[in-house]
């Protein structure tokens, strides 16, 4: 397994060495992890990873080949059919005649319908089609199937049906430093351009020096603020959910963003904005920006450009305390409109193909909301993106 576990990082392009992987070996050798996962994975991490941006890949690395695993004996020690597997076995499949037998409560009801489970359940259910359980047919609970339900203890997505998660989900900040399409969307993004010399005069100007060396007679330097690119950029992005599928062309477009602007600010949020954003996933809920502070903030001469597939229940956007992860008091348009009120010039990129847009009504919405102004995270959408906010 650690040997998979040094091939797997290597496949992740995280750059580790033989000698690395040696220096590790020993130190478990040394019993410096004290069998436990925890100590483990920061014994690794200090042995192998030689720089903070590839902390990212070496999480998922590191989940993915160790994931359910105790004790670092385990490693070693693993004959057994992992309990995960054996727990799928448990999970009900439904036809898709069974699947439209089951009908959405609608938001009240369902809300209201969980506090009365919570007061009265006093067990654990598996299979019904009425309490908190597991693979069942009841709004509540895991690994089941219902059109509308509230996700309770389950790992991940599976059905993409939940309106409301109850657990406490960790997302995975955006890696800057991706290559693959980068230059292609910064040349989409030039479009944003409004050049103007700002700052300290550092740069050489040869036309005024050769200009006041030939009126005077002698050599004058003259020096100017160097020519940048005035635009001040807001990038807005949505991560987990959904958008782990779309991870890849969110990471490119990042990357060109802050490598084009000078003036670059990025914020995170989770299917809509609500009252509070935030810098740092491993951080979101200790570390959060309210949204009002950004409005005080950063002027409305910003532009600002929002990347997310849009794809959510309706009630996120419509209902106080839609949200999928807390209670939110005011809906989620309100949020998107007062920024919208404040930023005069702003965008929606969709990593959702165009034609895919008509069967998500949140998408819909979220269109009107932006009066129209979305589009996909393409070259050519980027590029009908950037002409419209330099209008």
């Amino acid at each position: 397994m650690f040997l998979t576990f040094f091939t797997e990082l290597r496949a992740a392009k995280v750059p580790v060495t033989l000698r690395e992987y040696l220096t590790l070996l020993e130190a478990l050798e040394k019993d410096l992890a004290d069998k436990r996962i925890e100590d483990f994975y920061f014994l690794s991490r200090a042995c192998l990873v030689k720089d903070e941006r590839n902390l990212d890949k070496f999480d998922r690395v590191f989940g993915r080949v160790f994931k359910g695993l105790e004790t670092v004996g385990q490693a070693v020690e693993q004959a057994e059919i992992p309990e995960e597997w054996l727990r799928k076995l448990a999970e009900r499949y439904l036809t898709e005649e069974e699947k439209r037998q089951i009908e959405a409560m609608g938001w009240e009801k369902l809300m209201e319908t969980l506090k009365e489970r919570l007061k009265t359940q006093k067990g654990r259910h598996q299979g019904g089609n009425k309490w908190i359980g597991t693979a069942g047919t009841s709004p509540y609970g895991a690994y089941g199937y219902n059109p509308e339900g509230v996700r309770i203890g389950q790992d991940g997505n599976r059905n993409f049906r939940a309106v409301k998660v109850w657990d406490k989900r960790e997302f995975k900040d955006l890696d800057d430093t991706v290559e693959l399409g980068v230059r292609n969307m910064r040349i989409a993004l030039r479009r944003l351009r409004r050049f103007a010399r700002q700052g300290a005069a550092e740069e050489l100007d040869l036309d005024g020096t050769i200009k006041e060396t030939a009126s005077k007679g002698y050599l004058d330097v003259k020096l100017r603020p160097e020519r940048r690119n005035a635009v001040k950029v807001l990038l807005f992005l949505d991560v987990g959910g959904s958008m782990d599928w779309h991870i890849e062309q969110a990471e490119e477009l990042f990357s060109a963003a802050r490598a084009e602007f000078k003036h670059f600010e990025h914020f995170y949020f989770h299917n809509c904005i609500y009252e509070r954003v935030w810098k740092e996933n491993r951080r979101r809920f200790h570390e959060t920006t309210p949204t009002l502070d950004v409005i005080r903030t950063y002027p409305s001469d910003y532009r600002v450009v929002f990347v997310g597939d849009a794809s959510m229940s309706p009630y996120e956007i419509l209902m106080p305390g839609g949200s999928v992860e807390h209670w939110n008091e005011e809906p989620g348009q309100v949020w998107v409109q007062r920024l919208l009120d404040h930023f005069h010039k702003a965008v929606w990129l969709n990593p959702v193909p165009p034609q895919h847009w008509g069967y998500t009504q949140s998408i819909g919405i979220m269109q009107r909301l932006f009066g129209g102004r979305m589009f996909p995270l393409t070259i050519e959408g980027i590029d009908q993106a950037m002409r419209e906010l330099v209008r």
